[in-house]
């Protein structure tokens, strides 16, 4: 019963937007000593619509770029307090690019870069109410391949660092996320440039059912991000820019086995140059802890 209720706890902390700042699904959970767990999520994002600043412009070379991203997750739990977590891509891209006035089809798929992070928080408790602060370093290893016109990766190894607070009752929660990635110079003088970011939470719990251990949470998502114009000779993202999306995020649990779907769309985007637009964001994945 215990591992239960730690595990329906946790199940309040399950946006994984990009995998730039949140740990895997089970972020919160398991909350007890040499507790594991292991998640699948697939990640999809792209678009055709062509932005200059935040504008939308003509795009007459029907230039576009589409990502899919399907994760392999995992954490350990030394105690409540700290953790160590895993995440690895496998990544299927393609785009077409402007070289010298035609729009020139460009694709490549296989493992992306290994993540790994060391989850450290601090909890307090107030009878039903929960509330926890949390620093979390991570480190981004150059496993992708760099070749190709449209490399995996940049070929660096990254530092990225992440501070968050999140407070959970019976009913509700909440979660602020506040991170950065410091990108290095990778393979060929290329450089995706640093990325900042914000992320909030807010869900409500709205149904448990103690008899089959199973219920849903019903959440809502707002992600902001500001990303450093790559270098000149970069050739794996996009131009850098602002951009703000948001969107609703559902949970399923039954026992220790956890179905998480997430949709965000854009509802603010500024590019530092002519480039494609990120689009919507869609999330999918499964998770069971142990």
């Amino acid at each position: 019963m215990k591992k239960t209720l730690l595990i329906l706890s946790g199940l309040m902390l399950l946006s994984v937007t990009t995998a730039q700042a949140h740990q895997p699904v089970m972020d919160m959970a398991p909350r007890w000593e040499d507790g594991y767990g292991f998640q699948i999520r697939h990640e999809f994002y792209g678009s055709d619509t062509l932005m200059d600043g935040d504008s939308e412009i003509a795009n007459p070379l029907n230039l576009e770029r589409f990502v899919h991203k399907t994760w392999l997750e995992g954490v350990y739990t030394f105690d409540r307090s700290k953790r160590i977590t895993f995440k690895i891509p496998y990544i299927n891209q393609d785009r077409t690019k402007n070289i010298g006035g035609a729009g020139v089809k460009q694709s490549n798929e296989g493992i992306g870069d290994l993540i790994v992070g060391v989850p450290l928080k601090h909890y307090q408790n107030k009878g039903a109410f929960t509330h926890n602060f949390g620093f979390t370093p991570s480190l981004r290893l150059p496993t992708g391949s760099s070749s190709g016109a449209f490399p995996i990766s940049d070929g660096s190894t990254d530092l990225g660092l992440s501070f968050s607070y999140s407070g959970e009752s019976p009913k509700f929660y909440s979660l602020v996320d506040v991170f950065a990635w410091l990108n290095t110079e990778g393979d060929r003088n290329m450089r995706a440039g640093n990325t900042y970011g914000m992320d909030l939470n807010l869900g409500y719990h709205p149904y448990h059912d103690d008899d089959t251990n199973s219920g849903l949470f019903i959440m809502w998502d707002v992600t902001a991000r500001y990303n450093d114009k790559p270098s000149a000779a970069n050739l794996t993202t996009a131009s850098g820019g602002k951009r703000i999306h948001t969107g609703p995020l559902l949970v399923l649990y039954k026992d220790n086995i956890m179905f998480r779907t997430e949709y965000k769309h854009p509802v603010y985007e500024n590019t530092r140059s002519i480039s494609n637009s990120r689009g919507s964001e869609f999330n999918i994945g499964i998770g069971i802890t142990f």
